[in-house]
């Protein structure tokens, strides 16, 4: 899933630095066009015809057990929950045995982050490998590598692989990396932990060749790949089409981790590739998508899908048919609570699990020893929507970083800031009679879970910068500009104040068939800091205003991925430069940032922990369990859209005015000429 990227924001910011400083005297909007959908092909009779099956999934993101609400599931029960690898085993032992009826081979395969997301990817950190140790388990053939796999670095990638048996699992489940550069002597290529590409020869006599991709917007949101790099992903697979085809392969698929759109330029621009893959962009495509009579699938994301792909290979024509039709198989299979556990699958789940709770009991302090132990109540969702716009799920965690920070710590935050593309999705209580009305710790954690801290433990950590109140009022100029430039995954969530904002006041002008923005830096109409008690209310007596020129010191809490790229936009735009300082007012530069980690009893305190502390720190009702308040149904009015006369209207008014004053001057001239004569 896309997450903000600090490499994403400085090219976007670069682009609108450098078109800001150009004359630009006049406005164009430029709209791209999407190619439409080609219908996939159908097959056709031919006694020189090879049968196939590709099963697929993506975006797993260590989603070990079924989900959404993970604490509705129930091993015998019909329930709402989704995915789960024992599940999703049960799945492809039913397609192989179907299709070993009639000899027909089945391969399955992985768009890749399979790693990152939920709880059980902590274990990474602590050198498990689950994800992909269960996946040779179940049988898959091949995954690409995405960009999560690099949450906690190359070297913890490495170890990952190694604790996952390779290189020797190569054998088992190919792990591809057709465009990855390490330096020299890294772990990942010396010891040969992925592979460019690979053919397998199946049990018809079928030669396919495998190769992977990670994506252009992939690597742009790869938080953790240095010193890896990325060669072109056109002339990686230019190259690997050229290699599989000399090692004999007949049918060629990429396994993508790029999202449809950069799937369909793949297409358009390399031939030779017969299906690919996809991945990133959580997609369920419930028909493939054609380009170029390429034939691309994607299945979602977290397990909720199995894809399957039915086909026929003629080895006359070397043409590639869809036959899933004919057949009556559907494109994605539901994986739900129809499907059974497959017992093995579900036993190695239960011994991750276990290593899981011990973990999570050791840094709960044994306040939760279980990872569907009940957190907190609440008869309502917590939505992450509309996006563009404050949320509900924004103002918990925003508040929990606030409080708990003020509470565990010596730190006095005014506010705090999480921007969306950290916030994983929606808080879902139960809804079954076991369960209903409870947030489990599971469940909590897998919104605000990802990444790692200095510690090298699973987790962003808070940390607490001082900023003027001019700062303060860059910053929200910054979250206006980002909302605009580069859209809902860069929305700054926020605790502590309120402000209105007028976005069409964010943009003077957008460069004419560039289609770049120059900023105003004058979109804020007002901002208020909430200097009240508790969680942020909405009576207007415990508001002050935020002014620009004030040079008091206020603390922001946030973690310190956010705050990593916070430096980035004074660099790209002067007139927003915000320079984090420690508690004395002192600039911290941006290699030392990791100073302003928050730290209790010497452990980092990760974002994660506040908003399980926050959530159990609600007051116990009727149910028995903190409850959560009703306030976090609804948005509260932090973030206010409201109307002024657009920047850009100033500008034409007085031209307007000034033609008029020329025109005024000209008649009064002409008609004292006529009064002379």
């Amino acid at each position: 899933m896309l997450i903000f990227s600090p490499v994403r924001l400085k090219l976007a910011l670069t682009s609108v630095l450098t078109f800001a400083l150009i004359s630009a005297v006049f406005l164009t909007f430029s709209f791209a066009g999407f190619p439409a959908v080609r219908a996939y092909a159908t097959a056709e009779p031919d006694h020189e015809v090879l049968s196939l099956t590709i099963l697929h999934t993506n975006d797993e993101h260590g989603a070990l057990i079924p989900h959404s609400a993970a604490v509705d599931f129930h091993p015998y029960r019909e329930d709402p929950s989704i995915g789960g690898y024992a599940r999703l085993a049960t799945a492809v032992q039913e397609v192989r045995q179907e299709k070993q009826a009639s000899g027909e081979p089945v391969l399955l395969l992985s768009g890749g982050d399979f790693i990152g997301g939920t709880a059980y990817s902590w274990l990474v950190s602590l050198g498990y490998a689950p994800e992909l140790s269960i996946k040779q388990k179940i049988g898959y053939d091949a995954v690409v590598i995405g960009n999560h796999e690099y949450d906690y670095g190359p070297e913890i990638l490495a170890e990952y692989l190694i604790e996952a048996g390779y290189p020797e699992s190569h054998e088992k489940t190919a792990v591809l990396a057709s465009n990855t550069v390490p330096p020299p002597r890294h772990p990942l290529v010396d010891k040969g932990l992925y592979l460019e590409n690979q053919v397998i020869t199946l049990d018809n006599g079928l030669k396919v060749g495998l190769f992977g991709l990670i994506g252009i917007d992939s690597v742009a949101v790869t938080t953790a790949n240095e010193p890896v790099e990325f060669t072109d992903q056109h002339e990686a697979a230019r190259r690997m089409v050229e290699q599989l085809k000399e090692k004999g392969a007949e049918l060629i698929i990429a396994l993508t981790h790029s999202g449809v759109e950069e799937d369909r330029d793949l297409a358009a621009d390399v031939e030779g590739i017969d299906i690919i893959i996809g991945g990133h962009c959580h997609t369920a495509l419930e028909e493939p998508v054609t380009e170029n009579e390429t034939i691309i699938v994607q299945a979602g994301a977290h397990l909720e899908y199995l894809g399957q792909l039915s086909l026929s290979y003629n080895t006359s024509t070397a043409s590639v048919s869809v036959k899933n039709r004919e057949q009556g198989m559907p494109f994605l299979r539901k994986l739900d609570h129809t499907l059974p556990l497959d017992p093995k699958v579900d036993q190695a789940v239960g011994e991750y699990s276990e290593i899981l709770n011990a973990y999570i009991e050791k840094k709960t302090e044994g306040r939760f020893q279980h990872i569907l132990d009940p957190v907190a109540f609440s008869d309502f969702k917590i939505p992450d929507y509309p996006p563009l716009q404050e949320t509900p799920m924004g103002n918990f965690i925003a508040d929990a970083m606030r409080l708990v920070a003020a509470e565990k710590t010596d730190h006095v935050p005014d506010f705090a800031v999480q921007a969306n593309g950290v916030i994983r999705g929606r808080i879902m209580p139960g809804t079954m009679p076991h369960s209903y009305g409870m947030i489990s710790f599971y469940d909590l954690v897998e919104l605000v879970g990802l990444g790692k801290g200095d510690d090298g433990y699973a987790g962003y950590p808070l940390v607490a910068a001082y900023l003027t109140g001019d700062e303060i009022m860059r910053i929200l100029e910054v979250a206006v500009l980002l909302e605009e430039v580069l859209g809902n995954t860069y929305f700054l969530q926020f605790s502590g104040l309120r402000y209105d904002y007028n976005p069409q006041n964010a943009v003077l002008l957008t460069v004419p068939f560039l289609d770049l923005p120059v900023p105003t830096t004058r979109a804020v109409v007002s901002a208020e800091r909430y200097t009240g008690e508790g969680r942020q209310g909405i009576d207007n007596g415990d508001y002050v205003p935020i002014e620009k020129g004030d040079e008091a010191l206020y603390c922001l809490v946030t973690d310190a991925y956010v705050a990593s790229f916070l430096p980035v936009i004074g660099e790209m735009i002067p007139q927003l430069d915000v320079q984090l300082k420690d508690r004395d007012g002192n600039p911290v530069a941006d290699e030392d940032l990791a100073e302003l980690i928050v730290y209790v009893n010497d452990e980092e305190l990760k974002v994660w922990q506040t908003v399980v502390e926050y959530a159990a720190n609600q007051p116990v009702g009727n149910s028995g369990l903190p409850e959560i308040e009703p306030y976090y149904a609804m948005p509260a009015g932090r973030i206010n859209q409201v109307w002024t006369v657009p920047l850009v209207i100033w500008p034409l008014l007085m031209l307007l005015l000034l033609v008029l004053g020329v025109s005024i001057l000209f008649r009064r001239i002409k008609r004292g000429r006529k009064q002379t004569q």
